[in-house]
């Protein structure tokens, strides 16, 4: 489901959970892999991909959420909330650069995944992102809405979150929500030079991600009296 490997300096970390939809058992796998890139130090940056050529991510596990006793494989309903966005406000803060390699879809709690990371690169001749939340008749939670306020210009923001736009990568490259595009057998190639290019940032980690915490964390130095990674993991404290 879910794999992490390091190759000198670069974790990869690789979603293999056919349209990689979000329950608590791929919540806390992905948790377990930020664990041991937690008690590593040095230099360092992270990839995060998927195997499925289609789908980066499809966001939640519906079939599961509607009826978890059918889909017991996808853990304790019940905990999910917290955990995925305590999860992100984990990757948001973690002490390396982090790459996102969009190399399909990526909907809802996909989506949001992709921004939790500090570069987004993206498939530039197929898939969308999108906040489906409007579309599937759902609120989109105030730490969601936080996240989405940090990483997207304001000028996307509302088309974002309200109008639930589908951006292509070419769109998403304009309005800023992504830093690069390249075609599928690119997107390899230009997330190791860009993670490689970044990795030294982390020779010093504790500093690295103590600026993440200033930026993303409670009493954030940007906009709001609490950043998203504060909200994300106390996300019980800002209900709508």
């Amino acid at each position: 489901m879910i794999k992490l490997e390091k190759k000198e300096s670069i974790y990869f970390l690789t979603m293999d959970a056919e349209e990689n939809r979000w329950n608590t058992t791929f919540v806390r796998e992905i948790a377990e892999a930020l664990d041991e890139i937690e008690t590593d130090e040095g230099p360092g940056a992270l990839i995060s991909s998927s195997t499925n050529p289609k789908f980066f991510s499809n966001g939640l596990d519906l079939d599961w959420m509607q009826a978890p006793e059918d889909h017991p494989d996808g853990g304790d309903r019940e905990v999910f909330g917290e955990e995925f966005m305590h999860l992100m406000g984990r990757f948001i803060t973690l002490p390396i650069p982090t790459v996102c390699a969009i190399n399909g879809h990526s909907f809802g709690a996909g989506f949001m995944f992709a921004l939790a990371h500090d570069v987004r690169i993206m498939r530039e001749d197929r898939g969308f992102l999108c906040a489906n939340e409007m579309q599937l008749g759902l609120p989109i939670p105030r730490p969601e809405l936080a996240l989405f306020k940090h990483k997207i210009p304001a000028n996307a923001f509302f088309e974002t979150v309200q109008l639930s736009k589908r951006w292509t990568g070419t769109d998403a490259l304009n309005a800023g929500i992504i830093q690069a595009v390249g075609s599928f057998e690119e997107l390899p190639e230009v997330a190791l030079k860009k993670a490689e290019e970044l990795a030294s940032l982390a020779n010093n980690r504790k500093n690295f991600g103590y600026q993440k915490e200033m930026l993303y964390g409670e009493n954030a130095a940007i906009n709001l009296a609490h950043g998203p990674a504060h909200m994300l993991k106390n996300s019980k404290d800002f209900k709508n």
